[in-house]
This record gives C-alpha cells, sequence and structure tokens, in this order.
C-alpha cells in the first residue's frame, strides 16, 4: 500500500488554510492541521493547537507530531494577520505584533519542524503582491512583513537547498478570506481613529475598495500549492491575482510614486 505523504499545513484554520487542507485531503496527502485552535480546521485531517508566535508551542506540536510520522513532505505556511494604520500613530504592541506572526512565525515554525523534513521536502510561504512593491502608506506595515517574509524566504531557499529542500513563495493578490474583510474593517476603524490623516485615510479607504474589489477564491491558493508539491522541480516564486494597477504604479521611480500619493491623498 503507497504511503500517504504527509503535509503540515499552519494557519489550517483559516481561509487559505482551509482550502489547502480539503485540497490535499482530495489529492490523497496526510494532511496535519496547526492552529491557534482547532476549531476551525477541516474535519478528517490530524489537528493540533499552537501559536505561531510561541515556540514552546510549536516545540509541543513537534513532538506530538512526531509520534505519530517521522517524516514531512511539506510545510505550508498559510496564516497571517493583517494590520493598516499610519507608522506614527500605531502603538508598539500592534506593529511588534503583526512582524511576530507573518515573519517570526514562519522561523519559528521551519526551524521546529526542520527535524521532519527530508530530502525532496518543500517549504510553501504565502506572502503577498504588496510584498515586492515600495510600502504604500497605511498599509506599509502589512507590505513590509511580507516583504520581510520573502526575504527571509529566499535566503532560506539558498540554504535549504543545500540539504535537499526547496522553498516556494506564493505571492497573491486579494484572496476572499476573512483577512480581505478584515483589511476593509482596519481601514475604517483607522479613518475614525487617526488625528493625523482623517481626510487622506477616508480617499484612501475608496482606493482600497476598488482595489480589493478583484478577488479569487482562497481555493486559488490551494491549487498553486498543490502544483509546488506536485511539481517534480518546483519553482520558487508564483504569482496570482497581482492588480495591474499596482504594478504600474511599483515600477514607476519612487519621486513619481511619492507625488502621485501626495496628488490623489493630499489635503
Amino acid at each position: 500500500m503507497q504511503r500517504m505523504k504527509p503535509v503540515l499545513v499552519i494557519g489550517a484554520g483559516g481561509g487559505m488554510g482551509r482550502a489547502c487542507v480539503k485540497q490535499l485531503q482530495i489529492d490523497g496527502y496526510r494532511v496535519i492541521g496547526l492552529d491557534r485552535s482547532t476549531d476551525s480546521i477541516p474535519d478528517g485531517c490530524e489537528r493540533y493547537a499552537a501559536d505561531v508566535t510561541r515556540a514552546d508551542d510549536l516545540n509541543a506540536a513537534f513532538d506530538a507530531v512526531k509520534t505519530c510520522t517521522d517524516t514531512l513532505d511539506a510545510i505550508v505556511y498559510a496564516t497571517g494577520i493583517y494590520d493598516m494604520d499610519s507608522l506614527v500613530e500605531i502603538d508598539e504592541a500592534r506593529f511588534t505584533g503583526i512582524f511576530d506572526v507573518n515573519v517570526f512565525g514562519a522561523y519559528r515554525a521551519v526551524k521546529a519542524f526542520l527535524p521532519l523534513l527530508k530530502q525532496g521536502s518543500r517549504v510553501v510561504l504565502i506572502t503577498s503582491e504588496l510584498a515586492p512593491l515600495d510600502p504604500l502608506p497605511f498599509t506599509g506595515l502589512y507590505g513590509i512583513t511580507k516583504g520581510t517574509l520573502e526575504g527571509y524566504a529566499f535566503s532560506l531557499a539558498m540554504e535549504l537547498q543545500l540539504l535537499g529542500i526547496t522553498v516556494s513563495v506564493i505571492r497573491p493578490g486579494a484572496v476572499e478570506t476573512p483577512l480581505l474583510a478584515q483589511s476593509v474593517t482596519r481601514i475604517k476603524a483607522f479613518t475614525e481613529a487617526t488625528e493625523l490623516y482623517p481626510g487622506q485615510a477616508a480617499r484612501f479607504l475608496r482606493v482600497t475598495e476598488k482595489v480589493e474589489s478583484k478577488s479569487v477564491p482562497p481555493e486559488a491558493i490551494a491549487e498553486k500549492v498543490r502544483v509546488v508539491l506536485h511539481a517534480k522541480h518546483p519553482r520558487y516564486l508564483y504569482k496570482l491575482n497581482r492588480n495591474p494597477l499596482l504594478l504600474l504604479f511599483g515600477a514607476l521611480p519612487k519621486q513619481w510614486q511619492l507625488g502621485v500619493i501626495k496628488r490623489f491623498l493630499g489635503r
């Protein structure tokens, strides 16, 4: 009987993570789901609770998973948080908190479960279309964390290839998950709370609603994960649903970008 390949999905209870779990189950993988709570992880897979901001949680999850399997064919890091605020008004706890999940969480998870990876295993990290762009106002912190995650991912790919392990990045645009709804909720909250940028935040909200109206279902992310795991030689980067206006804006010289933002969001 052929062995069911074990795959660990981190953030298995979120929109993208749940879609990945379900797709991988259809494909016949042995799916191990990990999230802060097991309640929202789909049925039919092995479920573990762990907070990626706590190394002790991840180490305990590793010990539990290790009793069930001595190898992992892949780790899929599908968790993340979103925030929207100005860099001079956001409090330090929220500023560091988004790094703790989007960047340090990936580092902790890969470090914890590395002993179960073998030659031919894959690590898949989901970033954002904002990652390669110059940071935008009010979404800058999220973009910075995703850009940092991509820097970590490429350096990790350089190192893990020496162990026969590949690293792939999926860089999507807007995806229909609770995170997308949260982005609009956060900018609305920011618009009401900001003392420095009330008018600019309101205008930026209108822009955000237009940009994020063209979204794809989380199943599209799951399909990309499937492609990575099935590929004989997976690529480092996979792109999906990137917004052409953001791509065009990102291609402008930095001074032009500053001028465009000042023109559209200025007083």
